[in-house]
């Protein structure tokens, strides 16, 4: 697909026959799939194995130490108990209730994350996936009562994302990617209603992909300047995730946890 105009080329192609624009590699060329870990890792879920080895950690170790203070410390909570802890709005999308939560939160992050990172790169990946989860717990805790974890913030992200390319690709690859998430999302409102969902953090989340995706949107060969810009913007949610676990650990040891 030309990265100017979304049209369909062929590998051979070197300069796009419909809008002129120079073809470089493919995408999946230049990923030089295989050379992760020997092949053990697929290189189009890199990024998304890496997400749920993180989740897969915390919850082993709050499941094999329930006392040590991560569920407490690194949850959501209302904003009238939040006292500043701002690095909670990041902490509780990679920690879990339960096995169940966890499996089915796994499940659908597995599959959705390589198509995010396929149709978007991975840098947009990790901007969705980090905004998302932020104003999913943001809003959570500003429109309920109770706590929250999940990972399911930056999934509903991760839909809204995807939703957006499907409704501005005109290709028939945006017509299918529309038609397939359109029931994604009435799938996730109805889950959203049921008991011990934090539907906020679905909502909040889902928005906030939404918006993350026009404002994005996919690598265009006119509009270069937003991939060093979308770059650094990976590389600042990296940190601010670093940071607000490094925070996580200091509010744990503090209380002795």
């Amino acid at each position: 697909m030309c990265p100017n105009c979304r049209a369909f080329v062929t590998t051979s192609d070197k300069v796009c026959p419909y809008c002129d624009a120079q073809l470089g590699p493919r995408a999946v060329d230049r990923r030089a799939p295989g050379e992760i870990l020997g092949g053990l890792i697929p290189q189009a879920r890199f990024t998304t194995i890496l997400i749920l080895l993180i989740n897969t950690g915390l919850y082993l170790a709050e499941y094999l130490n329930p006392q040590s203070g991560l569920d407490y410390w690194g949850k959501s909570v209302p904003a009238s108990m939040m006292d500043g802890q701002w690095w909670r709005l990041i902490t509780a999308g990679f920690l879990h209730g339960n096995l169940l939560h966890i499996l089915m939160n796994s499940w659908v992050l597995f599959d959705l994350g390589a198509e995010v990172e396929q149709i978007y790169g991975t840098s947009r990946l990790i901007v969705f996936y980090f905004v998302s989860t932020v104003t999913g717990f943001w809003a959570c805790s500003h429109m309920s009562s109770y706590s929250a974890v999940g990972s399911s913030a930056g999934i509903f992200g991760l839909i809204g994302a995807m939703l957006v390319f499907g409704l501005t690709d005109k290709t028939s690859l945006g017509t299918a990617v529309k038609a397939y998430y359109m029931r994604w999302v009435i799938y996730g409102a109805v889950i959203s209603f049921l008991p011990g969902i934090a539907i906020w953090a679905h909502v909040g989340g889902f928005a906030a992909g939404f918006a993350a995706g026009f404002l994005a949107s996919t690598p265009r060969a006119r509009l270069l300047w937003k991939e060093t810009l979308l770059r650094a913007l990976a590389g600042v949610s990296i940190a601010v995730t670093a940071l607000a676990f490094g925070m996580l650990y200091l509010a744990i040891t503090r209380s002795g946890g």
